[in-house]
C-alpha cells in the first residue's frame, strides 16, 4: 500500500524542560530517530508542528514536508487533522515524534490490515494508542466537526468512522514487550529508553 507517514511534533515539552524532539538519543536527535524508523515504509513524511517552528536540520530533504497546525492549541486531534489534509495519500500512518522504539514489522502489519477501515489502532486492556495508528482521509471531515465542537479527544472518531483494533495477541507477534508505544515525556523516560537501546536490538 502506498502510504505517507504523519509525525506529530507540536508538543511543548513542558515536562521535559526543553524541546525534547531535538534531544540527542544515540547518535541523532529524537525526531531523527523516529524519521529513520518510519522512512522505509513511507512514500513521504509530513511533520506537523506549531506555527513558526522550523527544523533547520531537515531542510532540503525532499521526502519530508513540515506543516503548521491548522487548529492551533487543539492537541493531537488537530495534528492528525492537519497531517491528513496535507497528505496526498488516502491512508496515513500517524505517530508521535517522541516514540523512538517504533517497530517496522508491527507498522507494516498495521498498514496491511488497515485496508477497508478508516482508523486502525492498537488496543491493549482498553488502552488505546491513537498516536501509533493508520488513518484514512475519511477521518478528515469528522475530525474537523469534532474540533469545531471544541473537543480534542481522538477517540471521538470512533463514533464516526470504521475502526479496526489491533489486540494484544496481534501486537505480541511483532512487539511482545510493546516497546513501540513507549514515549518520552521526562528525562527519566529518556534515560530508560537509552538503556533499552543500549541493551538490545530494538529494530
Amino acid at each position: 500500500m502506498d502510504i505517507n507517514c504523519v509525525i506529530l511534533a507540536g508538543g511543548k515539552s513542558t515536562r521535559f524542560g526543553r524541546d525534547k524532539v531535538l534531544e540527542s538519543i544515540g547518535s541523532t536527535s529524537l525526531l531523527e530517530q523516529v524519521i529513520s524508523r518510519v522512512s522505509p515504509i513511507s512514500k513521504d513524511i509530513i511533520i506537523v508542528t506549531a506555527k513558526g517552528r522550523t527544523f533547520a536540520q531537515l531542510a532540503n530533504r525532499p521526502k519530508i514536508k513540515i506543516v503548521s497546525d491548522i487548529f492551533p492549541e487543539q492537541g493531537s486531534l488537530g495534528g492528525v487533522y492537519t497531517g491528513l489534509v496535507n497528505s496526498d495519500s488516502f491512508y496515513n500512518l500517524v505517530v508521535a515524534a517522541d516514540m523512538p522504539l517504533l517497530n517496522e514489522s508491527l507498522m507494516r502489519y498495521m498498514i496491511k490490515v488497515a485496508d477497508g477501515y478508516d482508523f486502525t489502532l492498537p488496543r491493549v486492556e482498553q488502552r488505546y494508542e491513537p498516536l501509533h495508528a493508520v488513518y484514512s482521509k475519511n477521518c478528515i471531515s469528522p475530525a474537523e466537526s469534532i474540533l469545531k465542537q471544541g473537543k480534542k479527544t481522538i477517540i471521538e472518531l470512533f463514533n464516526y468512522v470504521k475502526v479496526r483494533f489491533l489486540d494484544a495477541v496481534e501486537i505480541d507477534k511483532y512487539d511482545p514487550q510493546h516497546l513501540s508505544f513507549v514515549n518520552i515525556n521526562t528525562r527519566e523516560d529518556m534515560a530508560k529508553v537509552l538503556q533499552i537501546m543500549g541493551g538490545k536490538d530494538v529494530q
